[in-house]
């Protein structure tokens, strides 16, 4: 792909007051990752996801009702299946939107809520989670096990300071100048070394193919060659991955023994290898056989494209995964819900990118920033399509100008979303 598309939404509340604010929402529509298809043509699901977000915002425009953003989405929600169907067809596709494409296309408006309710009552939206603004306690939208808890309880009433980047290193991007065999040339790093260098990472997503697991190992031992080097040159010793296979592999038997030689050969590759990213199909209840536990034993595994409501959390815990990845592009109010889950049952969290930029990357950060066990935040708008950062930068420079392989996060502050 060249370019992408972002889906913005403005959104006009009042409170009993009748004071009035908007807020913002804003998130690319992401149709490769959200909708995969053999039978739905990109260009198709990308315009079928944007005609479903405005379909979705004239539900929250008819609903009577008023609350807060939690009980609006938790109540509009409930009609995103329909309006699937709907948009389908509507569009004569041999498929309904599928639930992950439906939450990413209703992202915005759900971030655009959150953000107009922390500015109308002037008040960060992350401080505005306990019961003195909201109606229900958590057993409401999960279960039992969460009876008289509140959000508040699972969010931070100040930012973190920083938090660590996650770099992306994709399959074919180039570790060092003998790989480059066409430059860029957008003045941005080229090589993996030049971005270790220029931006002090620590921390690195690795991608894999998950069909060839001599291929995997070896790249995974080519990326901790080069960092090593890189991190030497400028004297760092701690350094993190974790690894993307793209949901290929076939089975947890492929992730034992990508990690088993790992370890064999290049000891202080497994060591630094902080989590592995959902390694199997998203669909879970189609692949029950496809277990994570023993390979959870080892390494964190965290549920990604699997995730798109609480139950897909349980399931996933059933199934043996033992981490959560959050994405501000399944919605602020399922993040919300998914991070309280997670910790509540001890498993590990980070928050993943959708090549977020400017504002939605700032709303990604957010999230990661108010949760108080999330280990890292991914960031690879700026590696990929810098052009729509450039405005936020001036406003946010920590945000964007990275030297020391975190993100400044504690600028983070303000009414709303906090920017």
């Amino acid at each position: 792909m060249s370019d992408s598309k972002l889906i913005n939404v403005e959104i006009t509340v009042e409170n009993e007051a009748g004071s009035r604010s908007t807020g913002f929402g804003s998130m690319p529509v992401g149709h490769i990752w959200a909708w995969p298809s053999g039978n739905v043509e990109p260009d198709d699901a990308e315009k079928a996801m944007m005609d479903f977000s405005e379909r979705a915002l004239r539900l929250f425009e008819l609903i009577p009702e008023s609350g807060h953003p939690i009980d609006l989405v938790f109540y509009v929600s409930a009609e995103y299946y329909h309006l699937g169907k709907i948009v389908s067809e509507t569009m004569k596709l041999a498929e309904p939107v599928p639930p992950l494409a439906q939450l990413v296309a209703a992202s915005p408006i759900d971030a655009a809520l959150h953000d107009a309710y922390g500015r109308v009552n002037e008040v960060n939206s992350y401080n505005a989670l306990s019961a003195d603004f909201m109606n229900c306690d958590l057993s409401e939208y999960l279960d039992d096990q969460f009876a008289g808890e509140y959000l508040d309880q699972y969010t931070l009433r100040e930012p973190k300071e920083r938090m660590p980047l996650y770099h992306l290193v994709g399959a074919v991007d180039p570790l060092t100048d003998a790989d480059v065999e066409k430059p860029v040339g957008d003045k941005l790093p080229e090589t993996l070394a030049e971005w270790i260098a220029a931006d002090g990472l620590t921390h690195l997503k690795i991608k894999l193919n998950g069909d060839d697991l001599d291929w995997d190992v070896k790249r995974v031992i080519s990326v901790d060659e080069v960092a090593t080097e890189a991190q030497a040159a400028r004297g760092c010793e701690e350094w993190f991955y974790s690894t993307d296979f793209n949901e290929k592999c076939e089975n947890e038997e492929y992730v034992l023994d990508f990690l088993a030689k790992i370890q064999e050969q290049r000891p202080h590759a497994y060591d630094r290898i902080q989590y592995i990213e959902q390694p199997t199909h998203r669909d879970l209840e189609s692949h029950p056989n496809n277990t994570m536990h023993k390979a959870a034993q080892k390494k964190p595994v965290v549920i990604d494209e699997s995730l798109i409501d609480y139950e897909a959390l349980l399931l996933a815990k059933e199934q043996g995964y033992s981490g959560v990845a959050l994405k501000a592009c399944k919605g602020q109010t399922e993040a919300l819900f998914a991070a309280a889950a997670a910790q509540k049952f001890g498993m590990f969290l980070c928050v993943q990118d959708l090549t977020c930029t400017g504002y939605s990357f700032l709303h990604s950060a957010s999230i990661a920033a108010r949760i108080p066990t999330v280990a890292g935040i991914e960031g690879n708008g700026r590696q990929y399509c810098p052009g729509p950062n450039k405005k936020w930068a001036h406003q946010f420079p920590t945000m964007f100008d990275i030297t020391d392989g975190t993100v400044g996060t504690g600028v983070l502050t303000g009414i709303g979303l906090g920017f």
